[in-house]
């Protein structure tokens, strides 16, 4: 029997890039997604065996698509990729969008790698959570979306020790990706600027790869690209030093946009 697999908020972008991915490798693969429409759209063009309407934040949903699954095959890999975005400091953002981003980003991963663990069979599986660069250090202007995905690295991590060894579960860690969530920020606010300012912003296919390169290793953290981790920690060892630099990698992810716009 093939083995297949579930991404979720699979209909574009980072979630695509690793659909056609997993097909490519041979997997039945399964895409989940809010826009069900686009879902269906999307596991066409791809040749994913299915396109479901998913709302992560709803346990069942997860259930639903692992079930879907297991008709195509034995399910050995689960993508977490869902996610939104809202960027905004803590003192400006609504209280809808701070309950989005934690029900989205931190329930939707619980769920989501709970069904997967429940759905593996015998011999395992690699569950593999899609989180940020922003969850390693302090990024102003995305406070409560780095809160999120710093648990979800957490949570990646203690899973990955609580589980058999033929379970893997992985923190995906990318800086900034050019997708529409993205693009959808506010190019005033400080986050997007601090994005900006990290260098070349990643293509959705370097990120996909290293998603679908997880699978069946053993590292649990990995960042994109390799060496913005390290930054990224220091910057954690001391946060104060941040809000003094803040002002000046802004001010570089300022004119990074505007290169950007002219090109």
């Amino acid at each position: 029997m093939q083995n297949s697999c579930v991404v979720t908020g699979g209909a574009r972008g980072i979630g695509r890039g690793i659909a056609e991915l997993m097909v490519a490798r041979g997997h039945r693969v399964v895409i989940g997604d809010l826009d069900g429409w686009a879902a269906a759209a999307t596991a066409a063009e791809v040749g994913a065996v299915a396109g479901l309407a998913q709302d992560v934040r709803d346990p069942d949903s997860h259930r639903l698509v692992a079930e879907e699954a297991a008709r195509h095959g034995v399910l050995t890999a689960w993508f977490n990729n869902a996610g939104v975005g809202d960027d905004g400091t803590l003192a400006s953002l609504s209280e809808d969008q701070v309950r989005r981003l934690v029900e989205v980003n931190l329930l939707g991963t619980t769920w989501g790698t709970r069904a997967a663990l429940a759905a593996f069979g015998a011999g395992g599986g690699d569950v593999v959570n899609v989180a940020s660069l922003a969850g390693l250090g302090p990024v102003p202007g995305y406070s409560m979306y780095a809160a999120t995905k710093a648990a979800v690295v957490s949570l990646s991590m203690s899973v990955d020790a609580e589980t058999p060894r033929g379970v893997r579960v992985h923190a995906l860690c990318p800086d900034g990706v050019d997708t529409a969530m993205l693009a959808a920020q506010d190019p005033d606010g400080i986050g997007s600027q601090l994005t900006w300012s990290g260098g070349a912003i990643l293509e959705v296919a370097d990120v996909a790869q290293a998603a679908v390169a997880l699978v069946g290793s053993r590292r649990v953290v990995r960042t994109v690209p390799t060496w913005r981790g390290g930054v990224a920690r220091s910057a954690a060892l001391a946060p104060g030093v941040m809000q003094h630099a803040a002002g000046v990698f802004a001010a570089q992810g300022r004119r990074a946009m505007r290169r950007r716009s002219r090109d």
